[in-house]
């Protein structure tokens, strides 16, 4: 089949924390048979950022900013793919191509709307009864979601009548994300990588920046943009947007690393990050804050460590020696391989566009 994409970004993962989603979904399409193009525009200087040259298993066309014009010709080249998707969160011409790409439909061709970011959307569309996109929902064939379960999936079928939502979760792409040698640079008792972002900058603050007022005894790394300007405990190391190709080595040198879920995320529950595979695909000890339905990816306790509190993060360090940290890493990263790979992910895709049953 041909896909045709109209997402953030496929090469930069700056501000944009869906590349490593996109990036192991669509080379395993790629490695199925399947032809992909990537629309992207030329925006939010992610092209300036750029982490990965045009890369083999798809073809990525980027389109001005602000010319509906140029916006309009990539619409017109999707038109021949067998499967055209608006993935949510593009940040340029999102009401314009979600309306567009519907006009494509045709009886042999599926028109999705893939969210990435499903409890935000939900979160908008419940408070805004304006939103354009309220309307156009049963119109797609089918919803996707990169996250959410039972709570999203209502929400879109019930609430905003899509004809049917599935979600294909987040995973892990063990040909980029795997266990590499610790780096002096990323050393730490705790880790956390995350934007700045306002659905997630208070629960940052109670997980991460409380648990470093509290836990002055122990050393905390802090990576990701934005957060330049704000207040350091003397225990916490910034060092600023971390590039996918760093990820590795982020991960491995800390004694944990601390996965933080936005408030909407939270709210919904079984909407595991991008950042929580790619940690346990590198072996990584994770803590993480308690949200609903962890269990369906990690086991509390044996695969990773839940905290409710900055209180609890601290308590669990203090416990944490080396080589329960190194067994939980080492317990995340089997589970993980085995059960929440990204050709696990696109062989779901393919069923459920196929009509078949998902695999087991």
């Amino acid at each position: 089949m041909k896909f045709a994409f109209f997402g953030s970004s496929l090469v930069s993962a700056y501000w944009n924390g869906a590349a490593t989603y996109y990036r192991g979904l669509i080379r395993q399409l790629h490695l199925r048979g399947h032809e992909v193009t990537f629309y992207e525009p030329d925006a939010f200087e992610r092209q300036q950022h750029r982490d990965l040259d045009d890369p083999d298993w798809a073809r990525v066309v980027v389109y001005p900013a602000h010319d509906e014009q140029g916006v309009r010709a990539v619409l017109r080249e999707a038109a021949d793919a067998d499967v055209i998707i608006k993935n949510s969160g593009v940040g340029i011409f999102d009401a314009l191509l979600e309306a567009a790409v519907l006009d494509l439909r045709a009886p042999a061709r599926t028109v999705i709307f893939w969210d990435v970011d499903a409890p935000a959307t939900l979160d908008r569309l419940r408070t805004d009864a304006d939103d354009p996109l309220r309307r156009h929902i049963p119109d797609y064939d089918l919803v996707l979601t990169y996250g959410g379960g039972t709570p999203v999936v209502r929400g879109y079928e019930q609430e905003f009548h899509a004809r049917r939502c599935v979600p294909i979760y987040n995973a892990l792409d063990p040909e980029t994300h795997f266990p590499v040698d610790p780096e002096p640079r990323f050393e730490a008792d705790l880790s956390f990588l995350g934007n700045r972002l306002p659905d997630r900058e208070a629960r940052v603050a109670a997980f991460f920046f409380s648990a470093a007022h509290e836990g002055l005894r122990h050393r905390f790394l802090l990576g990701g943009n934005g957060w330049q300007d704000h207040p350091l405990p003397d225990n916490v190391r910034y060092v600023g947007h971390v590039y996918t190709r760093d990820h590795n080595a982020f991960n491995c040198s800390a004694r944990a690393v601390l996965n933080i879920s936005r408030e909407s995320m939270v709210r919904c529950g079984y909407s595991p990050a991008t950042r929580l595979f790619e940690a346990a695909g590198a072996g990584a000890c994770l803590i993480t804050d308690a949200w609903e339905g962890i269990e369906q990816f990690l086991a509390p306790g044996e695969e990773v460590l839940v905290a409710h509190s900055g209180e609890e993060v601290v308590g669990l360090l203090d416990e944490l020696s080396p080589e329960r940290a190194e067994r939980i890493g080492t317990n995340a990263l089997a589970r993980v391989t085995r059960e929440h790979t990204y050709a696990r992910r696109a062989a779901e895709l393919e069923a459920v566009l196929e009509g078949r049953d998902l695999p087991a």
